[in-house]
């Protein structure tokens, strides 16, 4: 049987696992702007004003990181190939699929991906009430870096195996991954661990986004890096630590790709790129610390027999190259 890749339509949800989960649920529901839709002893999921159950959940642990991340899916059709798929790759399945018991609900599986990260998708999620944007809220989660130990290795397995396209490298540093027409849902930056450099907030514009970041330095939390715009996206930025430790940024206008004309690019690694408009200057050192992140410690334990060189290879080529694997995604 001949499976295409998953008909990931975007991506929904960020889990991030705390110490500070009291604390780190004030800051969200507080100066952030989101809106505690469920909560429990150990976790909280929180809602934006877009269309989404919840945007983020937080959940207890010793170490602060990534619990998951949640892809929305068409229907329960779309959830099923995927996991057949996977199945055939060899991958993991380690929940699903089948009906979800959890304030979302919905119909998901979950599996993980070269570096043990656990992925969920999702299709059938509870409605609820679109929210109110006034007051400069976040519409909802856009983005999600990630520190890994193998950018090639990667982004080739989010390629062949999730069916990501590369819109940007930033020289051979961080690679720009889509599944819609918005220029990253996922990111990837070479690191010397594996961990979660931060997670992107879209604001409704320009003004939202700028109003959002003086409510945030009235509250008392001042941005480590931004207010500015970057090169790769051309979205405004502006990046916080949240009581985890964990960086959050708010952004807005981020582009949008058409796929009939779009031709990855390497950006260097310049001020003037990274920032286009010259507001920014250079990141905080705690913000460069906190986005280096912890090293989690649970993805390792969670698929010790799958090391990065085994992971399933479609293709039968190593993308060495930022350039090399720009002509592949262009295939």
């Amino acid at each position: 049987m001949s499976i295409g890749s998953p008909d990931i339509r975007s991506l929904r949800s960020v889990e991030i696992a705390t110490p500070a989960l009291d604390e780190a649920t004030e800051f969200y529901s507080g100066p952030w702007g989101l809106d505690v839709i469920s909560a429990e002893r150990d976790a909280t999921w929180f809602r934006a004003a877009g269309p989404e159950h919840h945007v983020l959940a937080l959940r207890r642990s010793e170490h602060a990181g990534l619990g998951k991340l949640s892809f929305a899916m068409a229907d329960r059709r779309s959830v099923d190939e995927a996991a057949a798929r996977f199945e055939c790759l060899g991958l993991p399945l380690l929940e699903g699929p089948g009906n979800v018991d959890g304030p979302a609900g919905g119909y998901a599986m979950m599996t993980a991906d070269i570096e043990g990260r656990r992925v969920e998708l999702l299709a059938e999620s509870n409605a609820v009430t679109r929210g109110d944007p006034s007051g400069s809220r976040p519409l909802g989660v856009t983005h999600v870096v990630l520190n890994t130990v193998d950018i090639d290795a990667a982004v080739m397995f989010w390629q062949e195996v999730f069916g990501f396209r590369l819109s940007d490298w930033s020289e051979h540093q961080m690679a720009f991954l889509r599944c819609n027409a918005y220029h990253h849902a996922i990111a990837f930056n070479q690191a010397s661990w594996t961990s979660i450099n931060h997670v992107a907030f879209e604001m409704a514009s320009l003004d939202d986004f700028m109003r959002g970041v003086g409510r945030l330095r009235q509250a008392g939390h001042p941005a480590g890096w931004g207010p500015g715009r970057h090169g790769p996206g051309d979205n405004t930025f502006a990046y916080f630590v949240d009581p985890s430790g964990v960086v959050c940024e708010y952004t807005s206008e981020v582009a949008k790709v058409d796929e009939s004309t779009w031709i990855p690019r390497v950006w260097a690694r310049t001020p003037e790129l990274s920032d286009t408009w010259g507001t920014a200057g250079a990141p905080s050192a705690d913000i460069r610390r906190h986005m280096a992140g912890e090293a989690d410690p649970w993805l390792s334990e969670k698929l010790p027999s799958t090391p990065l060189h085994a992971a399933p290879d479609l293709s039968g080529q190593t993308p060495d190259s930022p350039d090399a694997t720009a002509r592949r995604s262009q295939l």
